[in-house]
């Protein structure tokens, strides 16, 4: 690929999770590569993406941005393919909204990385757009606007050549969604900054971007009863309306720095995860410091947590299901090097090794 001009493209800078940190691998194998984004709110990512070249769309420009972002959805797709990638041979994309669709050059190849299909689209439809959370104007609008965003993600897909998922669940929903099949690789997680530590406190813990799919509202309310301390790492649109449903042996943290998120992971008990995630790259930065989780059985965390070694898993969303999962969990005596052991698995190191060696290979066929 020495000659290969690369262009890599993700969704948006808002704030650094796990697909931004997919990102900062792709960015690292390609140093001279710029970085398309719809937007970008500078600061929030680490200095080797900030210092970067990252080229914005219009949506960038748009009022009112930090807080209203997810307002201007409908405008994402028209953002996406106004993006001038004519000069480049390899388009990388990393995408859970729109970045795959993306509009490369006939004869480049585009490899995309797909966090999940759009959620809000597919899946998690009802989560975010269920009728008895709407009112009455948005019950008339959403409805036919999210029927357009589908038809365009699947229109859309037929622009990438190859694609990669970051789980066997996520890639079911490529084939379901798309009619497309994906590789599989898991995404990096920092085994050399998450480590465990010999102190350990008595609060479980959340770590989660607070929205509808997560389902943290389950949590609260199982923590409500029980009186378990319990912290919330994690901002989002829901936050006040879970704030005001929890009592107080629930705290709140929202966002913490790299190193203060290190300290609440090692100390705590447990990880808590509610909802179904696509992957969870926040159970396994828990299993490298050695600290079990108790997830929802399905989705991402059935490939991350091995029940009763590394973890519990619960199986249907509701009250009673976690409760017995806790009072299981409390049964049973966990190993910290067994669950670190698991997460190694998933190292940094590891990802970049794979994900190389497929750019490489997906380049040379394309060429050959």
């Amino acid at each position: 690929m020495e000659n290969a001009r690369v262009a890599l493209i993700h969704d948006w800078f808002p704030v650094r999770r796990g697909g931004e940190k997919v990102l900062e691998v792709f960015a690292e194998i390609f140093p001279e590569a710029p970085i398309y984004a719809l937007f970008h709110f500078p600061g929030s990512q680490v200095e080797e993406i900030e210092k970067r070249e990252i080229r914005t769309s219009f949506i960038q420009r748009l009022p009112f941005l930090k807080k209203k972002f997810r307002h201007y959805l409908p405008l994402f797709p028209l953002a996406a393919e106004l993006f001038d990638l004519q000069e480049y041979d390899f388009i990388i994309s990393s995408s859970h909204c729109v970045a795959k669709g993306v509009i490369p050059r006939p004869d480049a190849l585009h490899v995309c990385y797909v966090h999940s299909p759009m959620r809000y689209a597919w899946n998690q439809y009802y989560a975010y757009f269920s009728p008895d959370k709407l009112g009455f104007l948005r019950r008339i609008f959403i409805p036919p606007i999210i029927h357009h965003l589908r038809l365009w993600d699947e229109s859309s897909s037929h622009r990438v050549d190859n694609f990669i998922a970051n789980s066997k669940s996520v890639a079911q929903r490529i084939n379901r969604y798309y009619r497309r099949d994906a590789d599989v690789i898991y995404p990096p997680v920092d085994t050399q900054f998450f480590e465990p530590a010999e102190q350990e406190d008595e609060y479980y813990l959340i770590v989660s971007a607070l929205v509808p799919y997560k389902n943290i509202d389950l949590a609260i309310e199982v923590f409500n009863r029980t009186g378990l301390p319990l912290k919330i790492v994690g901002q989002g649109p829901d936050y006040k309306k879970l704030k005001r449903k929890a009592k107080t042996n629930i705290q709140f943290l929202g966002f913490l720095e790299a190193e203060d998120l290190l300290h609440i992971y090692q100390r705590a008990k447990a990880l808590i995860i509610p909802g179904e995630e696509d992957f969870g790259i926040n159970s396994l930065e828990s299993q490298a410091c050695g600290v079990p989780v108790i997830a929802y059985g399905r989705g991402g965390a059935t490939e991350t947590v091995i029940p009763e070694k590394t973890g519990i898993l619960f199986q249907d969303l509701n009250v009673q299901s976690l409760l017995g999962a806790l009072d299981k969990f409390k049964g049973i005596t966990f190993n910290k090097i067994s669950i670190r052991d698991n997460a190694l698995q998933f190292s940094r190191d590891i990802f970049k090794e794979k994900i190389s060696v497929y750019f490489r290979e997906k380049w040379y066929d394309y060429k050959s």
